[in-house]
């Protein structure tokens, strides 16, 4: 009879902390990837006015931090997650992401820019989705796929949010408030919930067999490694060569400051819906064909900002790249969980996150460099990034199903 009254208080406390991992995880992607990934790119356009900067070197600010970090931390983040925990490391990347913004606020110099971009950077590798992803997995089992899909519609609702909070506040107080202002409303959000994840919040609940650590030697001598890193690679540089241009895409078609605004946040809004799709369908078939999906739906959406403009396109576009955005950031790391385990989640998704930082950084450079080899149009840039989509929905087909999975 003891037995089970214990069981029971367990139950409900391990019931209680996975509530609350989730909420932590939610609010943290909210800030660090909805506010900042995503709120940042609303003021480009008020950095190329006022500051004279081209749309190629506005975008290398993020190419620059993530060039310079993620090689040079990201891996030592997934291992520093693995070995103590995410919590502190968390804790520094909130105050650091919101620094980057309210420094980004005032940086009026290249020299000053480029800093804060790699504190941006350096928040982003250590408080963004990598401890988060590890969070996640360490405390669900079965329905891994469903709370990694909640925990990331903190990313899509944070992003829907924040161009509107961020066109009312520039409206009133102007761009350089604005955006300070974000920087504080990240540490507010994110920083109270991580710091009170303390204790069993960084250890392995699992229910069934127990999982062997995979040395990292043999993750790196896996085909399927450098195949997941190569597919994530091509979708995350698609989706972020969209992602950094399309405020200035929009404003290229007159599109005020406002009606900008909803159509960015109709694709994050959308992404909800693709988060909660693909978290579910992750749980019912093989992660692999999820994959592809994804990857498929990205590379159909960017061909309605190419074809003669007809009513509805832009919004028909944003829904569409919406759902796939939901799910491609999401599905690289059960993927990584079901060929590697989740013991080495952290050190596997930090070497694969430091090659998604690199697509993300080079692409939008390079869609910002045919923009003006092209007479100023994306039309070329739109189609190399079709391509790239393709591309990674065919070297996805390549993984060999996994040995082990944990679900």
């Amino acid at each position: 009879m003891e037995s089970k009254v214990l069981s029971s208080v367990n139950d409900v406390a391990k019931q209680s902390s996975r509530t609350y991992i989730i909420a932590t995880t939610f609010l943290s992607l909210l800030a660090l990837s909805g506010f900042a990934y995503y709120g940042l790119p609303f003021f480009f356009d008020f950095m190329t006015k006022e500051y004279g900067w081209s749309r190629t070197v506005i975008t290398s600010g993020n190419a620059l931090g993530k060039l310079l970090v993620g090689p040079l931390f990201g891996f030592i983040a997934g291992w520093l997650i693995d070995k103590y925990g995410p919590r502190r490391l968390m804790l520094t990347g909130v105050l650091l992401m919101g620094t980057a913004l309210i420094g980004l606020s005032f940086a009026d110099s290249l020299g000053f820019f480029y800093l804060f971009y790699i504190f941006n950077a350096l928040g982003y590798v250590c408080g963004g989705p990598l401890p988060c992803q590890v969070l996640i997995s360490r405390w669900f089992d079965k329905n891994r796929g469903k709370a990694m899909g909640i925990a990331y519609l903190g990313i899509g609702t944070g992003g829907a949010i924040v161009p509107l909070i961020a066109a009312g506040l520039e409206k009133n107080y102007g761009w350089h408030i604005s955006l300070a202002a974000i920087g504080f409303l990240i540490i507010l959000i994110a920083f109270p919930m991580v710091y009170f994840l303390k204790g069993a919040s960084a250890k392995v609940i699992q229910s069934g067999r127990k999982e062997q650590m995979v040395p990292i030697k043999e993750v790196l001598t896996n085909r399927n490694f450098y195949l997941l890193a190569i597919s994530s690679m091509c979708a995350i540089g698609a989706v972020g060569g969209i992602n950094q241009h399309l405020k200035l895409y929009l404003r290229d078609l007159d599109f005020s400051q406002s009606q900008a605004a909803h159509v960015i946040s109709l694709v994050l809004i959308s992404s909800l819906a693709g988060r909660v799709l693909m978290g579910w369908l992750a749980d019912l078939i093989r992660r692999k064909y999820v994959m592809i999906l994804i990857y498929m739906i990205v590379a159909s959406a960017i061909p309605l900002l190419l074809v003669p403009d007809f009513p509805g396109r832009i919004y028909i576009f944003a829904v569409i790249f919406g759902i796939g955005l939901g799910g491609d950031y999401m599905i690289i790391p059960l993927m990584a969980g079901d060929l590697f385990g989740v013991k080495a989640l952290g050190r596997t998704m930090g070497i694969i996150l430091v090659a998604d930082g690199v697509a993300e950084s080079l692409f939008p450079m390079l869609l910002g460099a045919l923009y003006y080899e092209t007479t100023k149009s994306y039309s070329s840039g739109f189609i190399v990034l079709i391509c790239v989509a393709l591309a990674g929905a065919i070297v996805v087909s390549f993984i060999r199903k996994p040995k082990r999975t944990d679900d």
